[in-house]
């Protein structure tokens, strides 16, 4: 299986309001207005997190898909916290199941989680990630 390329191109708008195209999808990406953008979209650093948010569930979709486990409605949130010079930028990760699992099942959701691929390209970074999976409604 040869390696997937992902590609994105950004373009100024105004500001640093840029337009992303993703194959044929458009974003809008903007700093709030705080740090000098227009709040037209979310940051980029905003972004990151949606990506790890949604890479993460669909990673442990799959694999419960493929094990054959309902996991019923899946709930991902990511955090993320830009680094500083005293402190390295830090990834926040909450996985919310609303079904039982076994310990057996949630130690195994937990390392899969960590195996997606935006996990894995932030891993080979300075950014810590720290994942916690719980049970909604409990």
């Amino acid at each position: 299986m040869q390696p997937m390329t992902s590609s994105a191109l950004a373009r100024r708008r105004k500001g640093y309001e840029h337009e992303l195209e993703i194959r044929e999808h458009r974003l809008i990406a903007d700093e709030q207005e705080d740090a000098g953008g227009g709040d037209q979209g979310p940051s980029p650093t905003e972004l990151l997190a949606g990506a790890l948010a949604s890479c993460t569930a669909i990673t442990i979709e799959m694999y419960a898909d493929r094990k054959e486990w309902d996991l019923g409605e899946v709930e991902v949130v990511a955090d993320f916290t830009k680094g500083s010079a005293d402190s390295p930028p830090k990834a926040k990760v909450d996985i919310r199941i609303p079904v039982e699992l076994s310990d057996d099942q949630r130690e195994r959701i937990l390392k899969i989680a960590h195996k997606c691929p935006v996990h894995r390209a932030l891993l080979g970074s300075d950014v810590e990630i720290d994942d916690s999976l719980e049970l909604l409604g409990a």
